[in-house]
């Protein structure tokens, strides 16, 4: 079964950087898209960023585009998200989530496509 476990989250404050891991096991499709989608307080859940195990290509939603970065390490099987000029209205939880996928596909998506969730890590960004 496939696990994923977040971490990195934190209190940061405005225009600062931090870095969540998703730490990841179980994967037995060869392809996989792996995401980071967040929950707000208030509004609905909004995918942030997928890359696809194939190639590693990645994909953002326009609000994160040149401040966020998906990455990952093979080796270690985790995918890391990457964010800089934090602002306060990033604050929210910050999930990983994966589902057995075609090569080459992932979708930056709010919708339950995603099969296989972490619990979470906050991210607080202050003003």
């Amino acid at each position: 079964e496939v696990q994923l476990v977040e971490s990195g989250g934190n209190l940061v404050q405005a225009g600062g950087s931090l870095r969540l891991s998703c730490s990841s096991s179980g994967f037995t499709a060869r392809h996989y898209a792996i995401a980071w989608l967040r929950q707000a307080p208030g509004p609905g859940r909004e995918g942030v960023s997928c890359i696809t195990t194939t190639d590693g290509a990645t994909y953002y939603a326009n609000s994160v585009k040149g401040r966020f970065a998906m990455s990952s390490d093979d080796a270690k099987r985790t995918f890391y998200l990457q964010m800089n000029n934090l602002k306060p209205e990033n604050t929210a939880v910050y999930s990983c989530a994966a589902h057995a996928a075609v090569p080459f596909y992932c979708r930056v998506t709010d919708k339950d496509e995603y099969v296989y969730w972490g619990q979470g890590t906050q991210v607080t960004v202050s003003s």
